[in-house]
């Protein structure tokens, strides 16, 4: 289960009124190690800090076409891999900058992504995908 963070439901309300547009963000995904929560940002979120790690920056293409209140990747979401240190990631987040910004959405990892060296961390496509985001 995911959850939109407080930025995103707050643009949604003022866009959906026609008090101000929001301009379509890029996508990032960002591995978490711990759990983030509605009020986070993309500067609070604690994430992975492998040696390698970088959030991975996505296009409308890489994604399925969202259906019954979700949405999944279309296209493999791969990661930088761990050249040292490692990270348990436990939660991942949906932000708009590849670095600080704003988080737009967050949710909790099926079966953790225990990093270590060597591991290439990825979310596999498909339909649906191996990440998936709802709105409920």
């Amino acid at each position: 289960m995911s959850q939109a963070s407080d930025y995103l439901e707050l643009k949604i309300l003022d866009h959906i009124v026609g008090k101000t547009s929001f301009t379509m963000p890029t996508a990032y995904v960002a591995l978490l190690t711990s759990a983030p929560s509605d009020a986070d940002t993309g500067s609070t979120i604690t994430e992975a800090n492998y040696t390698g790690y970088a959030r991975v920056s996505t296009a409308g293409a890489d994604w399925n076409a969202a259906a019954a209140g979700a949405i999944s990747n279309a296209n493999d979401i791969t990661f930088g891999e761990c050249t040292g240190g490692s990270s348990n990631c436990t939660h991942f987040a949906i932000v708009d900058a590849a670095s600080a910004g704003n988080m737009l959405a967050y949710g909790t990892l099926d079966t953790a992504m225990n990093v270590v060296t060597g591991v290439t961390p990825k979310f596999a496509g498909g339909t649906p995908g191996g990440l998936q985001v709802t709105m409920a």
